[in-house]
């Protein structure tokens, strides 16, 4: 609802066409680009970089015993939820070993790269929305978009599975594939982000150029 609600909004303003708007999100929003645009055909393009497509795939990538623990702790949460019970909090990245959302060799380093200096944002969520995550396949409605996509794959992804993000994009009608040989967090930055961005304004300006 919240991207549909900023699209539609886009499309009210005077100075934006609403026929060339454009959607672009990265890791869970990359999946969320992609469950959006299946279901708005008025769209220009997509850019869906290093996206999260398949809950199922991503649970996999993760160590047995931390998805365990995991699920443990969100049925915990949930069941205390409707008791009334305070939340049960869980990291969104920590190092390998330790029970968090992310927890791959590059994830606790990656995440806190990306961390201005001086901010102080939660590294924490409800463990109930680990529920939410396993149950999430946005790559599966990627058969339904029409406009153009640009996937931006890293081929060393430790959150997002490259090998699934490739078979949901293959069944994209109209699609691009570019390919990093960069982790997850590392299309971030330094020279992977250059060219990242170099490749998406490519693409944008060919689907949508300036008029």
């Amino acid at each position: 609802k919240d991207w549909k609600a900023a699209i539609a909004y886009a499309r009210s303003l005077d100075k934006i066409d609403p026929n060339r708007v454009v959607i672009w999100g990265t890791s869970f929003g990359g999946g969320h680009v992609l469950a959006t645009a299946a279901d708005d055909n008025r769209l220009a393009a997509v850019i869906s970089q290093c996206p999260f497509t398949d809950g199922f795939s991503s649970s996999m990538a993760m160590n047995p015993i931390t998805t365990l623990k995991l699920t443990g702790l969100a049925l915990k949460d949930k069941i205390g939820s409707i008791l009334g019970a305070k939340p049960v909090m869980v990291p969104l990245a920590a190092p390998s070993g330790h029970t968090a959302l992310m927890n791959a060799p590059d994830a606790y380093s990656g995440y806190l790269a990306l961390m201005l200096s001086g901010s102080n944002i939660p590294n924490y969520v409800a463990a109930r929305f680990v529920l939410d995550i396993i149950r999430y396949y946005p790559g599966r409605k990627t058969s339904r978009i029409q406009a153009p996509v640009l996937f931006c794959v890293c081929d060393t992804d430790s959150v997002a599975p490259s090998k699934t993000t490739l078979r949901h994009a293959s069944h994209t009608p109209n699609h691009e594939i570019k390919h990093y040989a960069d982790g997850h967090f590392e299309i971030y930055v330094g020279e992977a982000f250059e060219r990242v961005v170099r490749d998406q304004i490519d693409f944008l300006k060919r689907i949508v150029p300036v008029k």
